[in-house]
């Protein structure tokens, strides 16, 4: 059967290379303007050109976000960015404001135009409208119920696209002042410093001054915050509504992140292809995801208000592994080049982990360290930013993980 597209974020070069290994059919990145993640790595206009020619080399389409809403001061240093990035063979571009969209279909008229989430599509004429405009797929709003998403499925001619897995936020999607009135930097213009996710005190009136905590437990209160995103066990119902592409959230998020997400959706994806009345979530697959750095889960509003279900009641993410590792190169002897991220000692239990739940688990040892150059000496503490040689299980392939699991006591 036709699946729909999973697209993957891509803050980074790196993460670019692991989203492709992984299992993602297309990727979203920014530019060094004009996107909604200010603060992600994001990419030169010679990196963009890199990241294009690698996802095509490799079967993968790459979109380009251009989904921040510029002022009119920044309309000039728009237009000459669009200029810039014209020639490059990105398969669509991003966008939210309509402003942004005229724009791109003067310089780029051939250019696909992919509509943003925060763009607010949250019913079937709103989706219409946008279909009109010749946009060719649209992110439908995260506040939309599967109701609500099967029947703009059912209006539209074009492929809609929802968010099935990552962060989400608590303003309308994602289009929040708060940042903008605390600190000056707006997150519709991809500067969000997440205020959602700071500390609140209270001050009564008459005792200016006088800052009463409100705590929930000992870590403090966090009202703003939401739940993460996790609709791996709804998979079947959104696909039988006709959604085109599933997106994962997470340009911020580091490259385990990445890797785990994609390789349970990637294997839940393709397991579903092959039996669809058959299928079940495998529970291997949601323990992956709670390995991973996260806020509790939620369905958001797929399945109605969440209520206080949705709520995160906790200061910080939750993950029980750490990534510790990249294998960069497998050797015939059993040895493997491995690029050390977090500290690890010998006799430590860790894992690799690779794409399509691809999983081992081995006991550090015989490790090497090489130096400038080229020559290598016995360790017994691996540190971030060594290269290691060391034994890997015969399974190792250059772009699998080595993570440290919790300590079985």
């Amino acid at each position: 059967m036709q699946l729909p597209e999973l697209l993957a974020p891509a803050g980074t070069m790196e993460k670019l290379t692991i989203a492709v290994r992984y299992g993602a059919d297309a990727v979203y990145l920014g530019g060094e303007q004009f996107g909604l993640r200010a603060m992600a790595g994001n990419f030169s206009h010679e990196a963009l050109a890199a990241a294009v020619a690698y996802c095509h080399a490799h079967g993968v389409r790459v979109y380009l976000t251009v989904n921040s809403y510029p002022p009119d001061r920044q309309l000039r240093d728009l237009e000459r960015y669009l200029r810039q990035v014209a020639g490059l063979p990105f398969d669509a571009y991003i966008v939210a404001d309509p402003g942004v969209l005229r724009l791109v279909r003067r310089i780029s008229p051939e250019r696909a135009l992919h509509l943003s989430t925060q763009a607010n599509t949250i019913n079937r004429e709103a989706a219409l409208f946008w279909q009109e405009q010749g946009v060719g797929r649209i992110n439908l709003a995260r506040e939309m119920t599967l109701d609500d998403i099967r029947a703009t499925v059912q209006a539209v001619t074009v492929p809609c696209e929802v968010f099935i897995h990552g962060a989400l936020c608590i303003a309308y999607s994602g289009r929040c002042l708060l940042s903008s009135a605390l600190t000056g930097r707006s997150a519709n213009q991809g500067a969000c410093t997440q205020p959602c996710r700071w500390r609140y005190r209270l001050e009564e009136e008459t005792r200016p001054g006088l800052h009463l905590p409100i705590e929930e437990d000992a870590t403090g209160t966090f009202i703003f915050n939401s739940k993460d995103l996790c609709l791996l066990e709804q998979l079947p119902p959104l696909l039988e509504a006709g959604v085109g592409a599933l997106k994962i959230e997470g340009r911020m998020k580091g490259i385990h992140y990445l890797a785990g997400v994609l390789r349970v959706y990637r294997t839940a994806l393709d397991t579903y292809g092959k039996d669809p009345a058959g299928y079940r979530a495998d529970p291997a697959w949601l323990e992956e995801l709670t390995t991973l750095s996260h806020r509790g889960y939620s369905t958001g509003f797929l399945l109605g208000d969440p209520r206080d279900v949705g709520q995160e009641y906790h200061a910080g993410y939750r993950r029980s592994h750490q990534l510790v590792g990249v294998v960069e190169e497998y050797r015939q002897d059993g040895a493997s080049l491995v690029a050390v991220r977090n500290r690890f000692a010998a006799g430590d239990r860790l894992e690799l982990i690779g794409p399509r739940m691809k999983q081992a688990t081995l006991q550090a040892a015989g490790m090497l360290r090489l130096d400038a150059e080229g020559g290598a000496a016995p360790t017994e503490v691996a540190h971030p930013n060594q290269r290691l040689i060391m034994p890997l299980p015969a399974a190792a392939e250059p772009g699998d993980l080595l993570r440290r699991p919790p300590p079985t006591d």
